[in-house]
């Protein structure tokens, strides 16, 4: 048995399990995450192979969670071939890839809301969102696969390490971060994320990096950018008997959708589809409008737009806004278009993708098959999150982890437990391949 496959046996299932189940029990809705925070920093020190770890807030009571392994045979050019020593012997040992390649382990520390949750199960045994029950298999509740199982999994394979009597050779760093979920209001910026990226005395730094949203266990190693467009069409209100005095914000409105829609369907047809990513779109989510047998004299519309990587946030957010306000000068109303939702950029997230070539991308791979038997799945993540301010800071990055997206933000959010196992064995044996392993 080689090193690496050693460390992927040495992931203790139960443990894993129990680790998982503590973490759902613990709220940590945005903006409180904080009592998660300080748990996941407890499990961080008593990990063997983390020399280094601390709690540095981003605003009062809003902490992200810094971990670091030790630099036993750091790279003397990490932009070196990672592949080269593949390259010279294909026979070769998995742990004795180029030692000392650097990774990035990271992951967000806040879920959504439980409204939902507790309407929908009230009276029953998943009641409670934050109890972590075992049902057939998986366990439900709150965040458990958006996404603490994949913190967790970080934290159980970094563990598997000491269980070994090994080290990974190239320093892993992990980083937690609050406020990726929106929803809440005043968050939902990536105020965390942001906060941890401008560090000037230990900004993230890494060959290579994984955020450890949930995938179903495949590699995603492009997503969607996006933005969220809010747009107010201010008319005249008028008595309903007097409708010449007024100026209908509502069919102004009526318009407005019309060409929104309009535009939608040139997107698919006019931008090709992505190969992982699938076709740009855009989508109304709401509408409001009328008031008291009254001519309208408000419209207000929210919508939000998939950005496909070959696109620019910029162009698309021009093209929302010039609808809106031609709409609004042939109504002669008024118009107010608001970009809402800020992440890495001004006007949303901007998507991103990473060579399916890329070594990193290569070897994980490889290890997803050495664990699972089964053939690895490149896939596009259908959200966004916040690999982008990785790649501002020069990390290629993928999303990897346990879970199905299509279950979270719901009350039926669930965690298979075999994929659990199967995903941070995985994790474990990729660390100690792409970073190398040694006795510590």
């Amino acid at each position: 048995m080689n090193a690496s496959a050693k460390v992927a046996n040495a992931v203790d299932s139960d443990a894993l399990v129990e680790l998982v189940r503590d973490a759902v029990r613990i709220p940590s809705v945005t903006p409180n995450e904080e009592a998660f925070a300080r748990w996941a920093l407890k499990q961080l020190s008593q990990t063997a192979v983390i020399v280094k770890s601390e709690l540095v807030e981003c605003a009062p009571k809003r902490p992200n969670v810094h971990g670091e392994t030790a630099s036993r045979n750091e790279s003397s050019d990490p932009n070196a071939n990672p592949n080269a020593n593949e390259n010279a012997n294909p026979n070769r040992n998995p742990s004795a890839a180029p030692a000392g390649r650097s990774l990035l382990l990271a992951g967000h520390l806040d879920t959504v809301a439980t409204e939902d949750w507790t309407e929908h199960w009230q009276g029953t045994k998943r009641a409670d969102p934050f109890a972590a029950p075992i049902i057939d298999g998986a366990i439900w509740g709150r965040g458990v696969a958006d996404q603490k199982a994949g913190i967790c999994a970080i934290i159980e394979a970094l563990r598997a390490f000491g269980r070994a009597g090994l080290a990974p050779a190239g320093t892993v760093s992990t980083l937690f971060v609050c406020d990726e979920e929106s929803g809440q209001p005043g968050s939902g910026i990536s105020a965390g994320m942001r906060a941890a990226v401008n560090r000037t005395d230990n900004p993230p730094k890494a060959d290579f990096a994984i955020y450890t949203e949930p995938t179903t266990s495949a590699i995603y190693t492009a997503q969607m950018g996006f933005l969220i467009a809010d747009i107010s069409l201010i008319g005249v209100s008028a008595y309903f008997g007097r409708p010449e005095l007024g100026i209908d914000a509502l069919k102004a409105g009526h318009n407005l959708l019309e060409n929104l829609w309009t535009y939608s369907e040139q997107l698919r047809t006019e931008i090709p589809a992505h190969d992982l990513l699938g076709e740009a779109f855009l989508l109304v989510t709401s509408v409001a409008s009328g008031g008291n047998i009254a001519v309208p004299g408000r419209f207000e519309l929210s919508l939000i737009r998939k950005v496909l990587a070959t696109e620019n946030l910029d162009i698309a957010a021009e093209q929302i806004a010039a609808i809106a306000h031609e709409v609004a000068q042939q109504h002669s109303v008024e118009c107010n278009v608001e970009f809402s939702a800020p992440r890495d950029h001004r006007f949303g997230g901007t998507p991103d993708e990473l060579d399916v070539a890329h070594p990193g991308v290569a070897t994980l791979a490889r290890s997803i098959t050495e664990v699972s038997g089964a053939p690895a799945r490149i896939e596009g993540a259908p959200y966004w999150s916040e690999k982008p301010f990785l790649r501002g800071l020069g990390i290629p990055s993928v999303y990897f982890a346990p879970g199905d997206i299509s279950h979270c933000h719901t009350p039926f959010e669930r965690l298979n437990i075999d994929e659990l196992v199967t995903a941070t064995r995985t994790l474990a044996h990729f660390i100690a391949e792409w970073c190398g392993v040694t006795d510590p």
